[in-house]
């Protein structure tokens, strides 16, 4: 079994390790989580551009697919998680919608961490654009002192003219 760490329980947070992204789903008890999963029940990352998904009940062993994966109940020392009946009750009430799915704002990330916490976030998307914005301002920085290099190159050979 692929499972790092201690065996999940009722309402805990679930991270599968997918080659390149993170898959989340909420454990719900006996063997089973609800998660996000395409129309054609293979993943949410089909869906990666848009478009809609299921939320699905399923065995935590076949979604896992021979992926690792552990729990995760990453907020819990900053925010205070419901109560594990009602996380479970939340995302069972939940299973067999149809639901628009947005790799930003509505990805199995925010759907399971709303779930435990009442409001959806992504570390995963946070993580992106923060990475965006360094490289963005790291390369913008490149280039001033490239250009700035340049100039003064370009000064001193003028002045020795």
């Amino acid at each position: 079994m692929p499972l790092q760490g201690p065996y999940p329980e009722r309402g805990d947070l679930i991270e599968f390790f997918r080659p390149g992204y993170k898959h989340w789903a909420v454990y719900v008890g006996k063997g089973y989580v609800v998660h996000l999963s395409d129309l054609t029940g293979l993943s949410s990352l089909s869906s990666a551009f848009g478009g809609t998904v299921v939320v699905r009940k399923e065995p935590l062993l076949q979604v896992a697919n021979g992926c690792v994966y552990r729990v995760n109940n990453k907020d819990d020392n900053k925010r205070i998680p419901y109560p594990p009946d009602i996380i479970v009750q939340s995302a069972l009430k939940e299973v067999g919608e149809i639901k628009e799915y947005s790799l930003t704002s509505h990805n199995c990330e925010h759907f399971s961490t709303r779930l435990r916490y009442g409001n959806g976030f992504s570390d995963q998307v946070d993580d992106a654009v923060k990475y965006t914005i360094i490289a963005t301002v790291g390369i913008a920085l490149i280039g001033l002192i490239a250009g700035t290099v340049s100039t003064l190159g370009n000064k001193k050979q003028d002045s020795r003219r």
